[in-house]
């Protein structure tokens, strides 16, 4: 494999009246940018969006949890019917000891914190424990950095009782913001009792809710190197395409039933670099202005960033453009289909299955 091998996602998408990702207060978070305000989503709520997307399309999927242990009995005893309870919470209490993980047996035998682990990694605990009488530390750690469903090798993971547990993630995920300004609203909302007398008027209930309209910027990149590391060359390629294709499809999903804002990109752009990657937010720093909608300005604002930064980079390895038919910047797709065909393609002639650590 090359030194270095980056994939870029820049994703323009509109959405409608929503409230998708919430501060503290109940309103839609904001971000200051450009000297105004903007819409924002928080890199982790789409995230999180992305893994139950994965959970959806059957894509390997983690869970995050305080209840690894007990996942872990009931794997033990699923593998051997003879196990009871105790016994089975005893091989896992052990087994997470000698990782260096706090079982709490006063929290109904809780972790410290929520811990990132893939179904692989609890099966494969199990059958060690049940096939060793003496276990061994190191190789309870190995089974825990390995097998790695795909979004613990996309995000990472952190392990706060033992750091050797750390899984360094392959992706990075930018706060999702506005090309343009945008100015809060808030929905005043009535409702009525429909078993009230006739005689009685008045609102049973009243309240607001705080919504934005925006045109996002999206931005995601992906370090193949560290994805094959933490898979193989084979599911790291397959798992790229995943994940562009879940990045691209899920949305948070805040007061949805309320809004109904599920929308899909208008515009797409992948490019795999092998120099850095680059982020083309600073295309919006002077928002976007106008009286006829935002995509079609944001879209001719970051073709001329993208043009801007050639400047300084490299020529990419490949760039696609999905949605402007027209676009002089990179191979244009027709579909999304096409675009995961091509960049799979691409991928698999410049990613090889080697010790990525050397």
């Amino acid at each position: 494999m090359t030194k270095n091998l980056y994939v870029d996602l820049s994703v323009l998408q509109t959405v409608p009246s929503s409230n998708i990702n919430r501060d503290d207060t109940g309103a839609p978070k904001t971000a200051l940018y450009g000297g105004v305000t903007r819409a924002r989503v928080s890199s982790q709520s789409w995230k999180k969006a992305v893994r139950d997307e994965f959970k959806h399309d059957n894509v390997s999927a983690g869970t995050r949890t305080k209840q690894a242990a007990s996942l872990l009995v009931a794997e033990l005893k699923k593998l051997d019917a003879s196990l009871d309870d105790d016994a089975a919470l005893a091989k896992a209490t052990e087994i997470f000891k000698l990782a260096g993980i706090k079982i709490d047996a006063k929290k109904n035998n809780e972790t410290g914190a929520l811990l990132l682990v893939s179904r692989g990694q609890i099966a494969k605990l199990a059958q060690y424990a049940l096939d060793n009488e003496e276990l061994d530390k190191k190789e309870i750690k190995k089974v825990l950095k390995g097998d790695q469903s795909l979004d613990l090798a996309l995000f990472g993971r952190m392990v706060a009782d033992n750091p050797e547990l750390n899984v360094d993630a392959s992706a990075q995920v930018a706060h999702a913001v506005s090309t343009h300004e945008v100015v809060p609203e808030y929905d005043y909302f009535t409702a009525l009792d429909d078993e009230q007398p006739d005689d009685t008027t008045g609102a049973a209930m009243l309240g607001t809710i705080d919504f934005n309209s925006a045109t996002l910027y999206r931005y995601a990149n992906v370090n193949m190197n560290e994805l094959v590391h933490n898979l193989n060359a084979a599911d790291a390629i397959k798992g790229a395409a995943d994940f562009i294709k879940d990045f691209l499809l899920s949305m948070p999903t805040g007061k949805q039933n309320t809004f109904a804002n599920k929308t899909l990109p208008s515009y797409v752009m992948v490019t795999i670099r092998q120099d850095t990657p680059v982020n083309l937010v600073s295309a919006f720093e002077n928002p976007v202005t106008s009286n006829s909608g935002y995509v079609a300005p944001s879209i001719t604002k970051l073709e001329a960033e993208y043009q801007r930064t050639q400047a300084y980079v490299d020529e990419p390895v490949a760039n696609f453009v999905l949605g402007k038919p027209d676009s002089k910047i990179g191979i244009n797709v027709a579909k999304l289909s096409d675009l995961l065909e091509q960049v799979t393609a691409q991928l698999s002639e410049v990613v090889q299955d080697e010790n990525t650590n050397d």
